[in-house]
């Protein structure tokens, strides 16, 4: 027995908004600061992940904040011919300040700004919230640049991303901008479906998890997003049942190793990767998926 629409319906529901944008505001005017150690160079800062997405669901609390700097940039030339190639490294020029330096300074900030509650973790730098503010994640990072041509300075073609390295030393590479923007435009045209059948997902699979279908951490807000975003606009339909039946026998089905992330640049699983979802992890949560569908639990 299916889960029923109204159940459905209530997990579409964008979660809170009015907090996260306050902590947003608030880290970002601290971030922005004339006194911050890096100020004078250049520097991004936006939202990323569910709230940057509008696909957060009531149970999601920690802000992303990005903040990348723009002065440097780290390069993928893997792509390049052999001329293009020499032709950038005929034009390329160590920094003196770069993701250790940025990463340093922006920390010692927040600590300075938040208090000693502030932790480098591996990945991100957490802001502890308070009574108006949410927890928040500060991802520093620096600009990347994945080169699909080079002839010249003003002669190439890149697409750009952040980077940083985390606490392991492993480097990741990202494209946030280009997922929150593939995202919107799933959502247009699906005539806004796309996003609230996220946060169904995301619900549910908060349920799954708490009902022991699935564990925690097999199934991740970021890889699920992609993984519908995959799916062909037609699948959305009205019904949030109809929808979740049409992608699910899709996904069931499809080549899953022809899936993209919402970025359009990454695979969505690979297997080794720390930006792409596994096979086993992703066979685990459809079948779970479809046994919590047929359970009627809800």
């Amino acid at each position: 027995m299916a889960i029923s629409e109204k159940q459905l319906e209530t997990w579409s529901h964008v979660g809170a908004q009015a907090q996260s944008a306050a902590t947003y505001r608030s880290i970002k005017a601290v971030l922005e600061h004339k006194d911050a150690p890096y100020a004078g160079r250049g520097f991004d800062i936006f939202l990323q992940g569910s709230y940057g997405n509008d696909t957060n669901v009531y149970a999601e609390s920690d802000v992303d904040v990005v903040i990348c700097l723009t002065d440097v940039y780290n390069s993928d030339v893997s792509g390049l011919d052999p001329a293009d190639k020499a032709a950038y490294e005929a034009n390329r020029s160590p920094a003196t300040y770069g993701f250790t330096e940025f990463k340093r300074d922006v920390t010692a900030w927040l600590v300075k700004n938040f208090g000693g509650g502030v932790k480098a973790g591996k990945k991100a730098i957490f802001v502890p919230g308070n009574g108006t503010r949410r927890d928040a994640d500060v991802i520093a990072c620096i600009e990347h640049h994945r080169y699909t041509s080079y002839r010249s300075v003003f002669d190439n073609r890149h697409h750009v991303g952040i980077t940083f390295i985390t606490s392991g030393g492993d480097r990741i590479i990202n494209f946030p901008k280009q997922h929150m923007r593939n995202c919107t435009t799933k959502h247009q045209a699906t005539s806004n479906r796309f996003k609230p059948n996220v946060r169904v997902l995301k619900n549910m699979r908060n349920a799954m998890v708490g009902e022991e279908f699935i564990k925690d951490g097999v199934a991740p807000s970021y890889f699920l997003e992609g993984m519908l975003w995959s799916v062909p606009n037609q699948n959305f339909v009205g019904s949030y049942q109809q929808s979740f039946e049409n992608y699910l026998y899709w996904l069931e089905r499809c080549n899953a190793n022809e899936l993209s992330c919402a970025n359009d640049l990454h695979w969505l699983i690979r297997e080794n990767s720390h930006i792409c979802w596994n096979m086993t992890d992703y066979q685990t949560f459809l079948a779970a998926a479809r046994r919590y569908w047929n359970s009627g639990h809800r």
